[in-house]
């Protein structure tokens, strides 16, 4: 039997061996760097916000003029209800709610990216005093400019009657004017209200109670008013007994431009279409129940072989391509937001995306200043009977 001799160094030798063949095969992940993990991917660009553009008064060429403002859009923080977001841009709660189908009112979610319908398709109206658009809830105002002044053309959102006290249509005229109106509620509205539980008194004092707000005005037609309100959130929607309401900044700021004699145009139009620098715009409001595009609209069927002959006739003397698939979609959808359809034109959705995006703040130059103070009034006695007013509101 052949045995091994245990020489003193040999073994130590032979492990040094031993540990130099396992390090060489096991040489890269012995002495190479270890792998390391991927650097995390770069955060996408926070949006670029613009200052926010004023939406009251617009330059105004009565031979040229046919669209005036620009499309916006912004951001909703976790405070902000869309009626909040109204009144900032000097929108009205349907304009606004019409433009964001989807998005809760009052709770529209931080971040949720907000459509603003700040352009707009002038009606068909005599350019003179004050129109206003029912189906738009906007109105108006063209004031006669001074010798050598450019004109502009001044717009704010409105309230107007609800289903069954209608605004009516026409023309009229302001027949007298009131701060600090004290409101005698009409027996038809008062009967409504104590029908409901809800006995209004024979006469309403000025102050912060007063549905008719800081300022009021008659038109000629009996019972109808324009005035403020103490209830900002219903400016912009049906809910008024026939009567124009307007948010308080505004009708403080127009109550002193607007003269007793003023003339006032109602219409309403919810389908208008406008050229303008080469553009055909078409914006489309949801027809009033009362309207005889109603039917037709609940239907799906609005956008017919007769709209497109009368808006063809529009387009043809400006020799403009019409995309008239995208009309279609425009009137059918009725966001009320004024869009170019003509070639080259892009998809509604694209086109909504393209809007300017801006800070979620009030524009330099708007009426309101963000604050809920209440108009100051007279005291009660110089608010009584000579500026008592009957009405609807």
């Amino acid at each position: 039997m052949i045995g091994f001799v245990n020489v003193p160094g040999i073994r130590s030798t032979r492990n040094v061996a031993l540990v130099a063949v396992f390090a060489t095969l096991a040489g890269c992940s012995i002495f190479a760097p270890q792998p390391q993990e991927p650097p995390p991917p770069p955060e996408p660009p926070k949006p670029q916000y613009a200052e926010p553009l004023a939406t009251h008064t617009f330059p105004f060429d009565p031979q040229t003029t046919a669209v005036v403002g620009t499309l916006q859009a912004t951001i909703a923080t976790h405070e902000d209800t869309l009626p909040d977001i109204a009144r900032r841009f000097n929108l009205g709660y349907d304009e606004v709610i019409n433009a964001n189908p989807g998005v809760d009112p009052w709770l529209p979610k931080e971040g949720t990216r907000i459509v603003l319908p700040t352009q707009f398709v002038l009606p068909d109206a005599p350019r003179e005093g004050l129109v206003v658009n029912l189906a738009a809830l906007r109105m108006y105002y063209f004031p006669k400019p001074a010798q050598g002044e450019q004109r502009v053309v001044v717009t704010v959102p409105i309230g107007i009657g609800m289903v069954g006290w209608a605004t009516p249509e026409g023309t009229t005229k302001i027949v007298s004017k009131r701060k600090d109106p004290v409101w005698t509620p009409p027996a038809s509205v008062r009967k409504e209200h104590a029908a409901e539980g809800d006995i209004l008194p024979a006469r309403v004092p000025a102050g912060p109670d007063n549905p008719l707000g800081a300022f009021a005005m008659n038109l000629g037609w009996p019972s109808y008013l324009m005035h403020g309100t103490n209830k900002p959130a219903g400016v912009g929607m049906r809910a008024s007994h026939g009567c124009i309401r307007l948010y308080p900044e505004d009708i403080a700021t127009l109550f002193p431009q607007l003269p007793i004699g003023t003339k006032v145009t109602v219409v309403n139009q919810p389908l208008l279409y406008k050229v303008q620098d080469g553009q055909f715009y078409v914006q489309s409001f949801p027809p009033h129940e009362e309207h005889p595009e109603a039917k037709a609209a609940a239907k799906g069927q609005r956008f017919n072989k007769k709209v497109q002959e009368k808006m063809a006739q529009r387009a043809k003397p400006a020799a403009v391509t019409v995309d008239w698939a995208l009309v279609e979609q425009v009137v059918n959808a009725a966001k009320g937001v004024a869009v170019p359809v003509s070639q080259p034109a892009v998809g509604l959705d694209q086109f909504l995306a393209s809007a300017l995006l801006v800070e979620n703040r009030i524009p330099a130059g708007a009426t309101w200043d963000g604050s809920d103070r209440p108009v100051p009034i007279r005291d009660e006695a110089a608010a009584a009977a000579p500026v008592a007013a009957s009405g609807g509101r």
